[in-house]
């Protein structure tokens, strides 16, 4: 291996074991069997020519019923910085959660698209996914999704049914001939189905019940899913050396904390661990998610992580 391949081996792995760690829902296994796939999914992406997202997660709990913080931020992040490298992208997403995806797209300014999806609505999901494939869409990335389970019912981590909540987005990440990539914290999210059969059930709590069959190409587990994003965007910055000034403008802790703050403030956004309308993510506040992303900024610049 050539020093500069080295470099970039050791640079990806420490994106991958910053953000592809178990943060207590029993995934490290999970982690474990997908060993590799983060590097994998940003060599994949970097080849993309147009890039179509899925997100969106809706927590119906008690007398809450929000879209969580978590995945319309890191997707619209994600989204923008390969806009701006000039890598057309546009997020699909379920009337439920549409105001959280356009509020994190309108706080960063970059001309992503949202296509929204009515519930219920077959039709409507054939027709984003000809849209898809007539723009030339490369490559689909889900992003904390929640996708269908063994009986075909999305659930959440606490077996609950979504699907009065949820489109089966499966479809349209199914639905046409671009690559299939994913990100995941949870096993019942869009491309859990292609760890190895039975793994879910067996080390995450409700795994039975909850565990997504829909696979994908390239999986990413993360810690938490925006988290999967980030990385996804520290990598794509290590292997497409070029793409860095700009993806050093949306990898920040500010960029970031701001997206978080819109998608709350202003389409009523909550923590999907806590159910609290407030800018934290799976329980972590920005003083866990700010020095996360301004480490993943020096490993993939190259300078110290430390």
């Amino acid at each position: 291996m050539s020093p500069r391949k080295s470099d970039q081996a050791e640079r990806l792995a420490a994106i991958d074991a910053l953000v592809c760690r178990d943060v207590g829902r029993k995934t490290e296994e999970l982690i474990r069997a997908n060993a590799g796939g983060l590097a994998a999914a940003a060599r994949s992406l970097s080849e993309a020519k147009h890039v179509g997202l899925i997100t969106g997660f809706f927590v119906p709990r008690g007398d809450v019923a929000a879209p969580e913080t978590d995945g319309p931020v890191g997707t619209a992040l994600i989204a923008a910085a390969l806009s701006a490298c000039g890598i057309p992208a546009r997020i699909a997403v379920d009337g439920p959660c549409a105001a959280a995806v356009r509020a994190a797209v309108q706080a960063l300014g970059e001309p992503v698209g949202v296509d929204e999806i009515a519930l219920d609505d077959a039709a409507d999901i054939a027709r984003v996914a000809g849209e898809w494939q007539r723009d030339g869409v490369t490559h689909a990335l889900a992003i904390e999704r929640c996708g269908r389970s063994s009986d075909g019912k999305p659930r959440n981590m606490r077996g609950v049914d979504v699907s009065p909540w949820t489109a089966p987005l499966d479809d349209l990440f199914e639905g046409g001939p671009w690559r299939k990539l994913a990100v995941g914290d949870g096993g019942n999210e869009i491309g859990m189905g292609k760890l190895p059969a039975g793994l879910i059930a067996k080390v995450v709590p409700n795994g039975a019940e909850i565990a997504c069959v829909t696979s994908c190409d390239h999986l990413v587990v993360a810690g938490v899913s925006n988290w999967g994003a980030y990385g996804l965007m520290a990598a794509l910055a290590v292997v497409r050396p070029e793409w860095q000034p700009v993806i050093a403008k949306f990898l920040t802790a500010e960029r970031d904390l701001a997206v978080t703050r819109a998608v709350v403030e202003e389409a009523g956004a909550v923590d999907g661990v806590t159910a609290r309308r407030e800018a934290t993510v799976d329980g972590f506040g920005p003083e866990v998610h700010g020095p996360l992303v301004e480490k993943l900024g020096r490993i993939a610049w190259g300078e110290a992580a430390d």
